[in-house]
């Protein structure tokens, strides 16, 4: 017959393995019962299909056709290449003032516009100032009202586009503009675009990223968005541009002075 001590000794042990047979996965465990690695596709460069890539081509032909010294570059999605349709009467005068180039793709999400990086849109280019503004179109929601991309996604996707900036183009001033507020009033979507420009701002180094948020603008008094400025509460039409252009002016100045 054991001792008491060896008995203990034995109990030990096994409530010893048990415990780190429970914390553990061991090859062959149910993958329900282990939680999925999280893949951020907001930062794996990804072309766009359909109809749009016609204008996606475009944008890169623009940059392969017309290298060379620029004052801007806007960079982003439907809502920069706005400048060429409801903004175009804003747009002749700013192209009046200083060389500009617009490099904005309807549509397009953040792994897109790194997917353009990736394709040369950025080679030949030196611009002083290049105008981001992106990250829109990452905060929908699948039909199943759960939402595409975490905040962090969109966050790291923006970010990711930054750092690709100064890379490529390390003499560029980037201008990095706050998510427009999107909505005809307050809702779920237009505050999770808040939280991001709420972190989007500390990339802001007083050198070379420069941060700025103007969508209070946009902004009535009871929170709703006016149909004069945004018709459909995203998009802005030429006041809403005009807007655009005036807020960016002071800052430009003095960017391009550096």
């Amino acid at each position: 017959m054991k001792s008491p001590a060896i008995i203990l000794a034995l109990l030990t042990a096994a409530l010893t393995f048990y415990s780190t047979a429970q914390t553990a996965a061991p090859a062959g465990t149910n993958s329900s019962m282990v939680a999925a690695a999280h893949t951020n596709v907001a930062i794996i460069p990804v072309p766009r299909t359909g109809p749009i890539t016609n204008r996606q081509s475009l944008v890169l032909q623009r940059a392969k056709e017309a290298p060379g010294k620029y004052d801007i570059e806007f960079i982003g999605d439907s809502i920069t290449q706005g400048w060429e349709g409801r903004g175009s009467n804003v747009w002749n005068k700013l192209s009046k003032q200083y060389r500009v180039i617009n490099f904005g793709v309807s549509g397009d999400r953040t792994e897109h516009v790194l997917w353009r990086f990736e394709q040369g849109q950025l080679n030949g280019i030196k611009a002083k100032v290049a105008i981001v503004m992106i990250g829109t179109n990452n905060s929908g929601k699948n039909k199943d009202g759960t939402n595409i991309y975490t905040d962090s996604d969109i966050l790291e996707g923006v970010t990711a586009i930054v750092n690709q900036i100064r890379q490529r183009q390390p003499d560029t001033k980037i201008l990095l503009l706050g998510i427009f507020p999107r909505g005809k009033a307050f809702c779920e979507q237009r505050g999770r675009l808040l939280e991001i420009n709420q972190v989007l701002a500390k990339l802001d180094d007083s050198k070379h990223i420069f941060y700025l948020d103007f969508g209070s603008q946009y902004v009535e008094n009871d929170g709703s968005i006016s149909k004069d400025i945004m018709p459909d509460a995203l998009h802005p039409n030429e006041a809403g541009y005009q807007i655009w252009a005036a807020a960016i002016e002071p800052k430009l100045k003095e960017l391009l002075k550096k």
